[in-house]
């Protein structure tokens, strides 16, 4: 029995993802998305219509769907703030392990590094925005205030942020665990 197949739209997204990840949105041009997709460069068109841009607010938008996703898992069964931050932290280090190192965070890499854009800058901050507020949301029900849970939530950001940068000049996930280790002491 054949696997059926993805739709053009999802494999377009998450094979820019992948290549701004890896290279910046500035390092990845469209023939080799299309290459490495295989898909024609008429449907890219078609479901992109402003090309290599929109495509990229997708790729962003995509992986930041993934983020929210560690964050709920993090934070599900947690009976703390602190122990749902190491927890977020250990997921993102195994997501560094078994990825390619070298990689940056989705959004920044894809977004940030392009400011020359002006709805890159508005699609990122409203990316960071919705994690902080996630996670906040989390402090809240674990009993943080919630003025004290969002400066809580956007240290932790700042501080993966950092960290992950550390982790890929040292080619180690350490620095990321540790941001959780220091959370419960």
């Amino acid at each position: 029995m054949q696997s059926p197949r993805r739709p053009t739209r999802d494999i377009l997204i998450e094979t820019a993802a992948r290549l701004f990840r890896r290279s910046g949105y500035h390092g990845v041009g469209l023939t080799e998305i299309l290459a490495t997709s295989g898909v024609p460069k008429g449907s890219l068109y078609h479901h992109f219509p402003n090309g290599k841009a929109d495509l990229a607010i997708a790729a962003a938008s995509w992986a930041a769907t993934g983020m929210f996703q560690i964050i709920e898992d993090a934070f599900q069964h947690a009976e703390s703030f602190e122990e749902g931050v190491k927890t977020l932290c250990y997921k993102l280090a195994k997501f560094f392990d078994i990825s390619e190192q070298a990689m940056g965070c989705p959004v920044s890499s894809i977004l940030s590094q392009a400011d020359d854009i002006p709805e890159f800058r508005s699609a990122t901050g409203q990316i960071f925005d919705g994690w902080i507020e996630h996670i906040a949301r989390h402090g809240c029900r674990l009993g943080i205030a919630e003025k004290q849970a969002r400066d809580q939530a956007e240290l932790v950001l700042i501080l993966i942020q950092g960290a992950w940068v550390m982790a890929r000049l040292r080619d180690t996930s350490d620095p990321i665990r540790r941001v959780g280790d220091q959370f419960t002491r």
